[in-house]
């Protein structure tokens, strides 16, 4: 780039690119960004011309990154970070805040962990863990940078983009050993017999699992533990003859090793797990090492197993 074009762009253009590559669709730039949709394509044509190639491709599903225009991200998010970083240098906030990530209780038990060995090497992560709905309101709030859940009804899902990840089964396991058949023979209302542990009331599992109990007249006569936290979830199974209503991602070391077995029951759902993130923030780079060790992670054989 020629000196006289460099000087030529200006942070707006900056702005305008990156947020359009973030969320692929100009229409949604140009609201996150508090501006027209005509705005949004006059700046990029300016940027384009100033760098003499075409940084999108636009067509019916949004528009794509260029080849030029993924080596432009980089350093356009080098700059905008940067400069983040100097203004808050001279506020006196030298101190560079850490990645605050949210996740739903089975996915920080499962998921989560190879995702912040990959990116906690660059900064520190703060993560948080509670039902869906409060992660994504805290998160709408700026309080959280980021979230791995599951998509909400759409007025919880105002300001907020959902990346789908991968889709995982609900399922319900058992110890090794435990006197339900595991096999042929199984009948789904002969759980009714046992202790059950389910999601909390409330949550988006929940009713799945609810909705499971009804479609094979399952009626608990055995009690029923209500939780989220994987690591009870876990001890009261391997311990008693419960049987846990859990997503796969939260028992699948567990099935591999056949401390737990997996129940022969049709559940008929999938949950979809995502990335969701804030369609105004700009990611820093932190949170860029994030996305990119989530969606690294996400594409692991075995997750919707």
């Amino acid at each position: 780039m020629s000196p006289v074009a460099l000087h030529r762009v200006q942070l707006r253009h900056l702005h305008c690119f990156l947020a359009v590559a973030r969320l692929g669709n100009l229409r949604r730039a140009a609201e996150s960004l508090s501006v027209t949709q005509p705005a949004v394509t006059k700046t990029l044509a300016e940027l384009e011309d100033i760098l003499g190639v075409p940084m999108f491709v636009r067509g019916r599903r949004g528009a794509a990154l260029t080849a030029q225009g993924q080596v432009f991200l980089r350093h356009a998010n080098t700059v905008v970070s940067g400069l983040g970083e100097a203004v808050e240098s001279v506020a006196g906030h030298r101190a560079r805040a850490a990645l605050r990530v949210g996740a739903l209780p089975t996915l920080a038990a499962s998921f989560l962990p190879r995702v912040l060995l990959a990116a906690q090497a660059r900064g520190t992560v703060q993560v948080t863990t509670g039902r869906n709905r409060e992660l994504l309101e805290r998160l709408q709030q700026g309080e959280l940078d980021a979230v791995v859940g599951r998509l909400a009804e759409p007025e919880q899902m105002v300001g907020l983009s959902f990346e789908h990840l991968f889709a995982e089964p609900l399922v319900v396991v058992v110890r090794q050993g435990h006197p339900l058949p595991a096999g042929a023979r199984f009948v789904p209302r002969e759980l009714g017999q046992h202790p059950l542990v389910l999601p909390l009331g409330g949550t988006l599992i929940r009713h799945a699992a609810d909705s499971l109990i009804a479609a094979h007249g399952i009626e608990p006569r055995a009690g029923v533990v209500e939780t989220l936290a994987v690591s009870l979830g876990r001890r009261l199974c391997l311990s008693s003859e419960a049987a846990w209503f859990t997503p796969l991602s939260s028992v699948a070391p567990d099935l591999a090793t056949g401390q737990l077995q997996r129940l022969p029951l049709m559940t008929g759902t999938q949950e979809p797990v995502g990335l969701v993130l804030r369609i105004d923030q700009m990611p820093s780079p932190l949170l860029q090492s994030l996305i990119g060790a989530v969606r690294a992670e996400a594409r692991v054989p075995g997750l919707q197993a």
